[in-house]
């Protein structure tokens, strides 16, 4: 234990000095206020608070933020320490490698935790002081809040994977750009493609939900739609939350940082310094 929270101490040192933690909340506080103003115009017509509005625009943020900065921390997280060649220095210390990677990735959440509770916590307050809150709303962003830090713990464990198989920071960068786009972007777009080639036939009534709910930046927005009502009136995906078991898209985003951060650490032990 004291080993890992040595770890985990100087990782967040790192971030400090970086200014790392200081800019991931200044960009999430800025992009979550940008939202929320600009998607309070709807809340007359939807008959919702304008938190409610606000947490729709920030879970389609999220979807695409809370990825990217969790990439952009973890990426090099084993590819460059090898590079600057502190890597086998760090191995050299009386801890495994699975205690630094766990050490690594507390800090690394802690510090995309702080940005989430800040950003979308600024904003909500915004909102609500502006246009009213429900309790429902309230909840809803404070579901928001939690499942973004877990679909963040998904893509830095995501990242650790990458830059444990790249060789180098370069390459580590080039792959988790990819992963991001594939998942965040290209996984829609293909799924999307494939409803239309069906013309809502049994893929399309059967097999796309459980599809969709496999990809974890899906899962996460499934979990806030289904969650909240008055968030799946205006964010147009009721029919696929409402096709799905009330537990899919929690099951699938809480397995998935599990997953991924084995993947990451089996990678890791193959990884020589």
């Amino acid at each position: 234990m004291t080993r890992f929270l040595a770890i985990t101490r100087a990782e967040m040192l790192i971030l400090r000095r970086n200014r790392w933690l200081f800019m991931a909340t200044l960009i999430m506080v800025l992009f979550a206020l940008a939202l929320t103003f600009a998607g309070s115009a709807p809340t007359g017509t939807l008959g919702v608070d304008m938190l409610t509005v606000s947490v729709a625009s920030m879970t389609t943020l999220s979807v695409y933020l809370a990825p990217l900065l969790a990439l952009m921390i973890s990426f090099d997280a084993i590819a460059g320490e090898s590079d600057r060649g502190s890597l086998a220095l760090i191995l050299t210390y009386p801890a495994g490698r699975g205690e630094i990677l766990m050490g690594k990735f507390t800090a690394h959440l802690a510090a995309l935790s702080f940005a989430m509770i800040v950003g979308f916590g600024t904003a909500g307050a915004v909102a609500a002081w502006f246009g009213g809150a429900g309790a429902e709303s309230v909840l809803a962003l404070i579901r928001l809040i939690l499942t973004s830090i877990l679909l963040g713990a998904v893509f830095l464990a995501l990242g650790y994977l990458m830059s444990s198989l790249a060789g180098g920071a370069t390459a580590a960068a080039g792959l988790s750009a990819g992963l991001w786009l594939i998942f965040v972007v290209l996984y829609d777009l293909g799924l999307l493609g494939a409803v239309v080639m069906d013309q809502s036939g049994g893929f399309t009534q059967s097999v796309f939900p459980w599809v969709m709910v496999a990809n974890p930046a899906d899962a996460f927005r499934l979990w806030n739609i289904a969650g909240s009502e008055g968030v799946a009136i205006t964010s147009g995906m009721t029919g696929v939350a409402q096709a799905l078991p009330v537990w899919a898209a929690p099951a699938s985003l809480l397995l998935w940082p599990v997953l991924a951060f084995t993947l990451a650490r089996l990678a890791f032990r193959r990884v020589e310094p």
